[in-house]
């Protein structure tokens, strides 16, 4: 198969080259899998959204969509899958929450890249449990798109898909936009119809929360993370800021420190903000959010998330920082 993105191929900017792509391979998804059944991990992010409308509209009900709720998941993530795909879209979505089993694996666990391994693990394993149950599926699609190629050949190794057993058999894979580039995955999704809040969502990495809740993983802190990176994205957008930075979050450290809180001690946890801009992720700056915006911010995360009792802003541009924390 050629995994070359072929020299005639017009960049997709504009709605008119976006619809004409999807035709074309509406045309080739058809022809490549008749009335056969295929298989996708739709995990709500840009690139499998954009797959999963796409063959909506080639095969319809003959795509089955498996979305996995890890726990680890940004609010209100999982709800929006069900929303766009399920009630909007009419498509054969497998819903899998896999919370309790997930949080229970990464009990006590503080390195790392043990907790992306448990992660990505067990992602595997619920997907082959999933897939088990539906034999008669010949096809498995994924949200390659042409980068992945460029760094990793052909079959795009994501902890979603990658590493399934050997007695799991497939006729094929089903790549709809192996020859695109991001923004132009962006432009497509637009044109199937898409929210504009899951096209241009921001990177998310493929542990989820897992990575942004440092040191062992508890329930509490957790929902801290998810409860405050929620303020920051609601305060961003309202401000205008949703799509001019190019990720922004919260994560909150195994750590507490001494506050106040009604005239009380408080021995709590704290969040910690980032906000970077990047052309290439190899190196980021550090935006500056006007300080009466910033004040918002950490008044609603203070006095809306349970437990925590102070708020940092971290001003480390990549290098020497990376993005993420772990």
């Amino acid at each position: 198969m050629e995994n070359k993105r072929p020299e005639e191929m017009e960049r997709i900017t504009t709605r008119a080259l976006a619809d004409a792509f999807i035709e074309e391979q509406i045309a080739a998804v058809k022809a490549q899998v008749g009335d056969k059944k295929v298989l996708l991990a739709l995990s709500g992010g840009v690139d499998s959204s954009v797959v999963a409308a796409l063959l909506i509209k080639a095969i319809g009900k003959n795509l089955i969509n498996v979305h996995v709720n890890h726990g680890l998941l940004r609010k209100g993530e999982p709800e929006q899958v069900i929303e766009v795909f399920q009630n909007q879209m009419d498509a054969t979505l497998v819903y899998v929450d896999a919370t309790e089993r997930f949080l229970t694996k990464l009990e006590g666990v503080e390195e790392p890249e043990r907790k992306r391994k448990i992660i990505g693990e067990e992602f595997i394993r619920v997907f082959e449990e999933e897939a088990r149950k539906l034999p008669d599926v010949d096809f498995l699609a994924q949200g390659t798109i042409y980068p992945d190629i460029l760094e990793s050949g052909p079959v795009k190794a994501h902890h979603n898909v990658g590493g399934l057993p050997e007695d799991i058999h497939f006729e094929g894979l089903v790549e709809p936009l192996k020859f695109l580039y991001k923004d132009e995955v962006r432009v497509v999704g637009e044109a199937l119809g898409l929210p504009a809040n899951m096209v241009y969502r921001q990177p998310f990495p493929g542990p989820g929360l897992g990575v942004r809740c440092t040191g062992a993983i508890t329930r509490d802190r957790l929902e801290m993370v998810r409860e405050s990176d929620a303020i920051l994205r609601e305060e961003f957008a309202n401000a205008g800021l949703e799509g001019k930075v190019w990720q922004y979050f919260t994560l909150v450290p195994d750590y507490k420190s001494v506050g106040v809180k009604n005239n009380v001690r408080a021995f709590e946890n704290f969040v910690v903000i980032r906000a970077v801009n990047t052309r290439d992720a190899m190196t980021a700056t550090i935006e500056e959010i006007p300080y009466d915006l910033l004040g918002r911010i950490v008044n609603r995360i203070i006095t809306e998330v349970p437990g925590i009792n102070r708020v940092l802003y971290d001003l480390t541009p990549k290098p020497t920082g990376t993005i993420e924390w772990e």
